[in-house]
């Protein structure tokens, strides 16, 4: 198949080539890097069009776990490969092959090994750029989610506060007015269930003041070790519920923190109530409490249905729950999230693995 190459031959190469190089360009700059498989294919169908004999060739295209043949792929080839690369590490490669029966390794130009290479540094620009893209997406969706977290904290204080002084009223009215109708059953009875209905509001409210930071804080050094242990011992009649086992584990026998205990515990037991609730029976619960030099990271992770992409974003917003009607107010997640945002603290979850959920919370140290 090989031939003494002219310099007519040699022009309609390179022309060949440039062309290449030109609908390469063209359709990496017009891709909006939602369909990366179908570009990878239209270079590859390009690469294959440029090189001296394209009926006899193959071109193929590996990216991570995309792996595209244009052309009949020969396990017993004479190729040449270019290495694609972001950000200095190897993500794929591109192979053109011949047959090792028909062709030798005199066959590939100079100028298409060069044309190989520069198309892998075009797809490996290309790749860093959608990296990038999609880091600033994530970027962009958690600043607009700080913000109307934010704006969501400034509306739940204002009613919050509105509310207080009615349901003092109400509270303090029914009290008063159930020591005047004390003799009379029903009329008690039913004053009764106003004084609990207020009691429950108020605690709402009291929740929702959580969540915006709103509740005054007795911040001290304490020591949290003791603080889970003893959460823990408390909730054991709900893990005992579901045969559902703990397993605690603390990085140092002794970890100092300087937080609000009472507060500490509600992000405890907010957490794991979630945990016990989502778990199956007889599931597990870990419980990971690590010292950093900078801060200490909490991680309780289940092995419940997990989280929905589609929740992921609203699981700390007031009143968003995913339990049926009755099981839960919404609340508890969002009290968790202003209170470690008013110690300066972060909280974040992720898949657990092969089921579930991991939330990870952490304090600083200073």
């Amino acid at each position: 198949m090989e031939s003494q190459i002219t310099l007519e031959d040699k022009l309609k190469e390179r022309i060949k080539e440039l062309t290449c190089l030109y609908r390469v360009s063209s359709l990496i700059k017009d891709n909006s890097f939602n369909d990366l498989t179908e570009l990878l294919k239209e270079i590859a169908i390009s690469l294959k069009e440029a090189i001296r004999f394209p009926e006899e060739a193959f071109v193929e295209i590996k990216v991570e776990n995309f792996v595209f043949v244009e052309g009949e792929k020969i396990e017993d080839a004479i190729f040449i490969i270019s290495a694609i690369k972001t950000f200095g590490k190897i993500k794929g490669s591109i192979t053109i092959g011949y047959s090792k029966q028909k062709f030798s390794e005199n066959s590939f130009l100079e100028e298409e090994k060069l044309l190989l290479h520069k198309i892998a540094s075009e797809i490996g620009d290309f790749l860093e750029r959608k990296e990038i893209n999609e880091k600033e997406e994530i970027a962009k969706r958690q600043i607009e989610r700080v913000g109307r977290l934010t704006i969501l904290g400034e509306i739940t204080a204002g009613i919050a506060h509105e509310l207080n002084t009615p349901l003092a009223n109400i509270l303090g009215f029914a009290e008063l007015l159930k020591e005047q109708y004390k003799d009379d059953k029903v009329g008690s009875e039913d004053l009764t269930k106003i004084i609990d209905s207020a009691i429950y509001s108020r605690e709402v409210v009291k929740k929702l003041m959580f969540f915006s930071c709103e509740m005054p804080q007795q911040m001290a050094s304490v020591e949290i070790n003791v603080i889970i242990n003893e959460a823990i011992s408390l909730l054991k009649p709900s893990f005992n519920k579901k045969n559902i086992r703990c397993n605690i584990t603390f990085s140092s026998d002794k970890i100092q923190l300087k937080v609000d205990k009472i507060q500490l515990t509600q992000v405890f037991f907010n957490i794991v109530i979630n945990a016990i609730y989502f778990s199956p029976e007889k599931g597990n619960i870990n419980i990971d409490v690590i010292e950093k030099s900078k801060n200490v990271q909490i991680r309780i992770s289940d092995e419940g249905p997990g989280i929905e992409p589609v929740n992921s974003e609203n699981i700390f917003n007031p009143f968003f729950t995913t339990k049926p009607i009755g099981d839960g107010s919404g609340l508890g997640l969002s009290v968790v999230h202003g209170i470690i945002r008013s110690h300066k603290g972060t909280i974040i979850h992720q898949p657990n693995t092969p089921k579930g959920t991991i939330f990870v919370v952490s304090f600083p140290k200073n």
